[in-house]
């Protein structure tokens, strides 16, 4: 890894994430230990090699492309294809719905009832 990459600001957190790996059927559950806008650091109990392409389902931010950059052990780099926000990763569930266009939120999220209007009996 050069040492220009290294300077990139990451996000220290610990968070879950659904991982799919190119070629294996399914998704495997890893932790997120730190994030960037070019890329994060996860760990999981799966083997994985340098250079395998992967998608990330990253909270609030859903599924991200990437590349997996280096492997150690249990951890392993993965290089994003495209930039994210990390902050968004950070925000409360519930916070990032309200902020969320309509056309993208659940039917749940949308049409669930407002409880408070009801008339109590």
């Amino acid at each position: 890894m050069s040492e220009e990459n290294r300077q990139i600001a990451r996000d220290s957190l610990f968070l879950m994430a659904d991982l799919r790996v190119d070629g294996l059927e399914g998704e495997s559950r890893i932790k997120v230990r730190n994030l960037s806008p070019g890329g994060m650091m996860g760990e999981g109990a799966l083997r994985i090699v340098r250079g395998t392409s992967v998608k990330v389902n990253i909270r609030n931010i859903g599924w991200v492309p990437g590349a997996v950059a280096w492997v150690q052990d249990n951890r392993f780099g993965v290089a994003f294809g495209v930039e994210i926000d990390p902050k968004l990763a950070r925000v409360n569930v519930g916070a990032a719905e309200a902020d969320t266009p309509r056309f993208v939120r659940t039917h749940e999220a949308l049409y669930s009832p407002d409880t408070s209007a009801l008339r109590k009996i």
